[in-house]
């Protein structure tokens, strides 16, 4: 097995798995059952999640297997959201049905229910793994404290306009969201209360176009947004100034997320391709082409040092 997982999920239902260096496609696995929304890897790389209507199925990553070993079961509707918790002890959910959910890997069904109200578009975790912080087509963005079981928190930045995507930086010193009307909101956290969020900039990044993933960059440098406008764009998180944008894709770009150590970002997109692109150069320098449809999501996992 390689020690870079790197996959792709396309409208074409099927889940690809490429050798990244060279761009060739080794496994297809056959997702005949819905479109996939969101595919994630494992902390330990033995599985990746599928998130489809309305399940998240798990597979094996280093073996053949064309089926799932576990099916996730309980979500009335499209499951936009998956994540681990970073030993993999449990798996978080956000779904259109207006809920997030938290599954132990272990044991049957799911273990938390947090209503949210409006078709939920993303989840992500808190590096503290005690909030995870949702964001809705309503415009809501919601922080939940899986300790007290309880929301903490409750923003709208932007009016009714829906929330696409978060992203929070590894150190926890900012979160950011990603907007329908092309703008990110950046928000400081607390040191003292982690759920208290200080506004501290608004960048139009995305101007008259939908924002589908923002993405900071490992060391918190970079904040990377991948919109309908056929571009990526790399902020510098110092001042939110723009310091590059990538072109190359042809139509929307899904999803976007760094290598371990920051110095590529692969890219999903409408253009049925997915690319890596080097940041130092702002190149594309591997395509990764075979899907028919829509490349929607991506999921790479490529550290060095697998938890046991």
């Amino acid at each position: 097995m390689p020690s870079v997982i790197l996959a792709t999920a396309s409208y074409d239902h099927t889940i690809r798995f490429w050798e990244a260096p060279s761009g060739m496609c080794y496994r297809t696995i056959q997702y005949a059952d819905s479109h996939i929304n969101k595919i994630e890897i494992t902390p330990d790389k033995q599985y990746l999640a599928a998130a489809g209507n309305s399940h998240v199925r798990l597979f094996e990553v280093a073996t053949n297997n064309g089926n799932p070993v576990t099916s996730f079961d309980g979500h009335k509707s499209n499951v936009t959201a998956v994540g681990f918790q970073k030993e993999g002890k449990w798996m978080y959910t956000g779904s259109e049905d207006g809920t997030v959910k938290v599954w132990d890997l272990r044991a049957p069904g799911c273990q938390r229910d947090y209503e949210c109200g409006a078709p939920v578009n993303t989840v992500v975790l808190h590096p503290n793994q005690a909030e995870l912080i949702s964001a809705d087509q309503a415009g809501n963005i919601r922080v939940w404290d899986l300790t007290a079981n309880a929301c903490s928190r409750e923003l709208v930045p932007d009016g009714e306009v829906g929330i696409k995507t978060l992203t929070i930086a590894s150190d926890a010193s900012l979160v950011v969201a990603g907007n329908n009307k092309g703008r990110c909101f950046v928000w400081r956290l607390a040191d003292d209360d982690t759920s208290r969020f200080d506004p501290l900039q608004k960048v139009e990044a995305h101007p008259n176009a939908y924002i589908l993933k923002a993405q900071f960059s490992p060391d918190a440098r970079y904040l990377a947004t991948a919109s309908s406008d056929h571009t990526v764009k790399l902020w510098s998180t110092r001042k939110f100034t723009l310091a590059k944008t990538l072109t190359g894709h042809q139509r929307w770009v899904w999803d976007c997320l760094f290598s371990a150590d920051g110095a590529y970002l692969v890219t999903g997109s409408s253009d049925q391709s997915a690319r890596l692109w080097e940041i130092g150069t702002g190149e594309t320098i591997r395509q990764y082409t075979g899907h028919h449809k829509a490349v929607t999501c991506v999921a790479l996992n490529d550290l060095a040092d697998v938890p046991h």
